[in-house]
């Protein structure tokens, strides 16, 4: 049995246990450190109030814009090059690693420089150049995760993480028990990521070791010319991810920004369930893409099934229990987050999918693909924030985002089809039966007063054990991984 264990947890078999054993580390490891980031989320918005808090989301924000080329897409394509190469995995490492470290510096002199331009808020232009340095750490630990992710040994990667976010979590609690300010959170962050880096140079030191001699200056127009329509994706995807928040701070208030992050935060908490299993499955997609389509087609088509399962109880549930999720969270205070909340809980089932589908069409090199999609839904978030922000201010927000995320992934979706036709819904009658039952008893124990945590494990058990009744298929698929390991 503890060999049987080991083996599952430590070693690369079969593509269904190799996956699963990714999957497992993955979310272990995002699921322990991303509690623990929402520990001190969660303390520094109640401690700091909605204006502080602002405050530092803002300045995060308006950092994270200004390193949209600090990527241009090397840490995917590290890991697809090495996943498909190993021979070559050290020269793509190093000669991507210079690259990186050449795009950071750059951006760090734009967060400097010009980004105090875009705001009037001086304690948002202090907090800028410790928050330049917390996305440096960040950048280059997950460009280590990147080829660590190509050897296929998540393990690593979830220990590095549990690590960064428990760093960050007790410094945070212990500076801003010693000075409750936006500046002592963001110098617990900044000392929590530079951990996380030190520990994932050491894990991956065996690759480092030769940094300069592998660097090859014949493989730098082979990664630009697969890499600059990443470039541009990554314009355009800063662009849908952080235009609500910069143009919240251009139109209303920090305390307005602060409402918003606070309806983020627990959204961006189960982005990580796709996340997840897109990065842990990528590298059989990189495997089967242009060889074996069919196998392509079913790989997709479960995980697909497999994300929507989870997504979408959770946006029914979600929207049922808005309120009480947000003063569980956060408190009274910021209560006037509920609806943005509610809004962006939709996204779930825009993102949850994408994120897969994305990673599909990247290991069909057909990245190039995207570029078009991205700009018609970023310049949309764009355009939709500013007529909907002004008057509606954070809801406003929210359904910006949702329309935007609607434009954009619809199209992807629509192009994955003509890459490699593909088909989910068929697969989901028995899933949105359950969640149509959950959705009305989740209702009646609301009505009835019952308590928030003894409602969401009811609603969970009866869901759960719908698709049991129901002998949803998915389900087959996870236990016979359980049972590799008994």
């Amino acid at each position: 049995m503890v060999n049987k264990i080991k083996e599952f947890l430590f070693e690369n078999r079969t593509i269904r246990q190799t996956v699963a054993k990714n999957t497992f580390w993955l979310f272990g490891g995002e699921i322990s450190s991303r509690l623990l980031r929402a520990a001190i989320v969660i303390y520094a918005a109640r401690v700091l109030g909605a204006e502080g808090w602002g405050v530092f989301s803002y300045a995060i924000t308006l950092a994270a814009f200004f390193t949209i080329f600090s990527d241009i897409g090397l840490s995917a394509l590290l890991t697809r090059e090495a996943a498909k190469n190993p021979a070559m995995r050290e020269k793509y490492l190093s000669t991507a690693f210079f690259i990186k470290l050449i795009l950071l510096l750059f951006s760090v002199g734009l967060i400097i420089l010009i980004a105090p331009m875009f705001t009037k808020i001086e304690a948002i232009k202090a907090l800028l150049p410790i928050i330049a340095l917390i996305l440096v750490f960040d950048g280059l630990r997950e460009f280590g995760f990147s080829l660590n992710r190509a050897l296929e040994k998540m393990e690593w990667e979830a220990l590095v993480k549990i690590l960064t976010n428990f760093s960050v979590a007790a410094l945070g609690f212990i500076f801003l028990i010693i000075s409750t300010t936006a500046k002592s959170l963001a110098i617990a962050y900044t000392i929590g990521s530079a951990t996380g880096f030190l520990a994932i140079i050491w894990v991956l030191r065996p690759y480092f070791r030769n940094l300069f001699s592998n660097f090859t200056k014949n493989l730098l127009w082979p990664i630009f010319s697969s890499a600059w329509p990443f470039a541009l994706l990554g314009f355009l995807g800063a662009i849908m991810i952080n235009t609500d928040i910069i143009m919240l701070g251009w139109f209303r208030t920090s305390q307005e920004v602060g409402f918003y992050s606070a309806s983020q935060r627990p959204i961006q908490f189960f982005y990580i369930i796709p996340t997840l299993l897109a990065t842990a499955i990528f590298p059989t997609f990189a495997r089967l893409a242009k060889k074996d389509n069919q196998k392509f087609r079913q790989v997709l088509e479960k995980s697909l099934t497999l994300v929507l399962l989870l997504g979408i109880p959770l946006v029914f549930g979600g929207v049922i229990l808005g309120k009480e999720i947000i003063l569980l969270l956060f408190g009274s205070q910021y209560l006037s987050s509920v609806i943005a909340f509610q809004t962006l809980l939709i996204t779930i089932l825009i993102i949850f999918p994408s994120a897969l589908i994305g990673n599909a069409i990247f290991a069909y090199d057909e990245q190039k693909k995207f570029i078009g999609f991205l700009a018609l839904g970023a310049l949309g978030n764009v355009a939709l924030n500013y007529f909907l922000i002004p008057r509606f201010g954070i809801e406003g927000a929210a359904a910006a985002t949702v329309g935007a995320q609607l434009l954009a992934n619809g199209f992807v979706w629509f192009k994955m089809k003509k890459i490699n036709y593909f088909s989910v819904f068929p697969y989901l009658k028995k899933i949105l039966l359950a969640t149509a039952i959950m959705a009305i008893i989740v209702f009646i124990l609301r009505y009835l007063g019952v308590n928030l945590f003894i409602n969401l494990i009811a609603s969970m058990t009866i869901y759960f054990g719908l698709l049991i009744i129901l002998k949803e298929s998915i389900l087959k698929e996870i236990r016979s991984i359980i049972n590799v390991i008994r």
